[in-house]
């Protein structure tokens, strides 16, 4: 996906006029606020890089790496998608299109997207074609791919699922847009018998898998303000699932946390603003926002306990969490690893010097994470 934030907004008419104001509120606008200084710290852990690699440039797009099982599956802005296993390359492919979106994978199927709303799916094993389909316009989010099918959020926020084998539409899912949303969306989540997908707007949505219909909704974010820049309030990170609890955030909302056994009950939520992400664990519920600050709240009751804001204005990504630390990717290609039980910066890592925009991501025991200028890595922290 592009990057989720105010300057690309999807209405036009809004761009011809109000850009100076946008770029205020983009912090990679070049009037936007600068790169915040790194802080010295004492590392309490080591951190190593586990293995490198070089994948393709994702442009001014986002591209996620996939995870599953040993394997991780990465892909560009030209067209390159790849296997890795232990940082070596499996197969190495050429979709033969410009790519704006991915990736989506299982043990089957790798799946990207493109700008004119194309849906490619390979095989998992060796990377040959296995089909192809479109949806209503440009894919800006990785797609989801699960044994149900493949889920595609369109950039004039449709939802699709095609039938994993062959691609054929099984459903498609709108609703109304609001006159200003972020130009950006967070992949939709399979889980149980839904479909996950965060709205402009503010709201959570769970779809059903056998026909797209409506199941419940959560409201994660509520539209306030004297001008309609003020009432931008989209989820644009992918919600996050653990067991019963599914937790979402919003740009100038809130992040919440609902109980999908009680019919997405509102579990708790607290103000927030945020366009990164966030990660669940056994205790906790982590959350990047907007200012570059990390929070961990209890996930049971939403308490506060920690907040980490010695990375302010680093342009941070969303987090990731496993054995006692929290990791995050920042906008000079730095891996920050953070401790689990009080924020203490841990130790860092560099990748390269460009941005890393997708969440950092879990590889065994350790890190994985993918810059803007093609190089991904795997990292562990002990």
């Amino acid at each position: 996906m592009k990057l989720p934030f105010l300057a690309p907004l999807l209405a036009a008419s809004f761009l011809l006029g109000g850009c100076s104001t946008l770029d205020k509120l983009n912090p990679f606008s070049s009037s936007g606020p600068k790169l915040g200084q790194l802080t010295d710290f004492k590392a309490t852990v080591e951190a190593r890089n586990l293995w490198s690699a070089s994948v393709g440039k994702a442009g001014s797009y986002t591209f996620v790496p996939a995870v599953v099982g040993d394997a991780v599956f990465v892909a560009g802005q030209d067209g390159t998608v790849s296997r890795l296993e232990n940082g070596k390359v499996v197969w190495k492919i050429d979709a033969e299109q410009k790519l704006s979106a991915g990736v989506g994978a299982s043990n089957s199927l790798v799946v990207v997207g493109t700008d004119k709303g194309e849906v490619l799916a390979f095989a998992a094993a060796d990377g040959k074609p296995q089909w192809q389909t479109r949806a209503s316009s440009e894919i800006l989010s990785a797609p989801a791919v699960s044994e149900d099918g493949v889920a595609v959020r369109s950039g004039d926020n449709r939802v699709f699922l095609f039938d994993l084998h062959d691609g054929a539409r099984k459903w498609v899912y709108q609703r109304a847009n609001p006159t200003l949303a972020i130009r950006g969306a967070g992949a939709p989540v399979f889980a149980d018998r839904y479909l996950f997908v965060g709205f402009p707007g503010g709201r959570l949505v769970a779809l059903s898998l056998q026909n797209g219909a409506l199941v419940w909704e959560g409201p994660v974010a509520q539209p306030r303000g004297a001008t309609e820049l003020d009432r931008v309030a989209d989820v644009v990170a992918p919600p996050v699932i653990d067991g019963r609890q599914i937790c979402a955030v919003a740009f100038q909302g809130k992040v919440a946390c609902f109980d999908m056994g009680q019919g997405g009950a509102l579990m708790w939520s607290r103000d927030m603003s945020s366009t990164s992400g966030l990660a669940l664990d056994g205790r906790a519920l982590f959350v990047t926002d907007d200012q570059g600050v990390v929070y961990a709240f209890d996930r049971q009751n939403g308490s506060s306990l920690w907040k980490q804001d010695k990375l302010q204005n680093r342009r941070l990504s969303g987090p990731a969490a496993q054995r006692g630390l929290v990791a995050v990717g920042d906008g000079e290609g730095y891996i920050h690893f953070l401790s689990r039980e009080d924020g203490s910066l841990a130790a860092r890592q560099k990748i390269d010097s460009s941005p890393i925009r997708a969440a950092v991501t879990t590889l065994g025991g350790g890190f994985v994470a993918q810059t803007t200028g093609g190089a991904v890595g795997s990292y562990e922290a002990q």
